[in-house]
């Protein structure tokens, strides 16, 4: 006779959101956790799930523990149909994302769920070394550039447009402190609406209020340049205190200081306006 145990977890497993499931390696613990960055979406492909039914008139109590320890193993797949060979030669992936075929060397269509990180190869930290970014760049737009595909299948050349696309998009996602630091929120479920207020108090807005008034005033490349000064001074403050409270885990206070620093990131491009009307 099936264990009532085994059952009940499998039923209250089987409630949780399937883009959201991902299960520790012990048999008898099916506990739902965050996925990391760097990973993929991991959930249970539908054709696992077998009825109660079924189960009990066909395996023993041992066998089922065996088939569910089987099927909830973390894998590195994604309900969103992630390709796990070649499209061409069917070979199999070592790793994701995987650009190239290492058998027939045909391009690959993107893996969804990846994260920009893992695509441009960098830790998933707001810290991150951007002169390696921009040679992960670099090495990957001359290897994907879609002139590169002009005499290759229909399927070749539409796979480089799309994989050229994302690698830009991840690019200049991570490129910057304010878009990096937003993308690692939205990673972790969090995001800051544009046109609100978020965690920035009237203090901090009278500030504001007062530098642009100080910008709108300057008659001077000198004047114009010391505010600019002042700006990427906030900036690289700002920048110091996310990484810490990314660091600590603390988001709510990320966040909030990610909110202050979109202020000041339109205050320097005011800047830079203003200085370019001198020229």
């Amino acid at each position: 006779m099936v264990s009532l145990n085994i059952l009940r977890t499998v039923g209250s497993f089987r409630t949780l959101p399937l883009t959201g499931r991902l299960v520790t390696n012990q048999p008898a613990a099916f506990n739902a956790v965050t996925c990391p960055a760097r990973c993929l979406v991991v959930g249970l492909a539908k054709d696992t799930w077998t009825s109660k039914k079924t189960l009990r008139g066909t395996r023993s109590d041992n066998e089922l523990k065996r088939y569910f320890w089987s099927v909830t193993t973390v894998r590195s797949y994604s309900t969103s149909n992630v390709q796990m060979n070649c499209w061409r030669c069917k070979e199999p992936f070592k790793e994701l994302p995987t650009f190239f075929c290492s058998s027939c060397k045909v391009v690959q269509p993107p893996h969804e769920g990846v994260s920009f990180f893992s695509i441009m190869d960098c830790e998933d930290t707001f810290a991150l070394d951007t002169h390696k970014l921009q040679k992960r760049y670099l090495l990957l737009q001359r290897s994907l550039h879609p002139d590169n595909f002009s005499q290759k299948s229909a399927e070749e050349q539409e796979y480089s447009e799309h994989q050229s696309a994302l690698v830009n998009k991840a690019y200049k996602t991570l490129q910057k402190p304010l878009s990096r630091g937003l993308y690692l929120l939205e990673l972790k479920g969090m995001r800051i609406d544009d046109g609100t207020d978020s965690g920035v108090d009237a203090e901090f807005l009278f500030e504001l209020m007062e530098i642009n008034e100080a910008l709108e005033r300057a008659q001077t490349p000198e004047e114009a340049d010391k505010i600019s000064r002042d700006t990427k001074w906030k900036l690289k403050g700002l920048t110091a205190e996310i990484d810490g409270a990314l660091r600590a885990g603390e988001l709510q206070t990320a966040k909030a200081l990610l909110a202050q620093m979109k202020y000041f990131s339109n205050i320097e491009e005011k800047v830079k306006e203003k200085l370019s009307g001198y020229m």
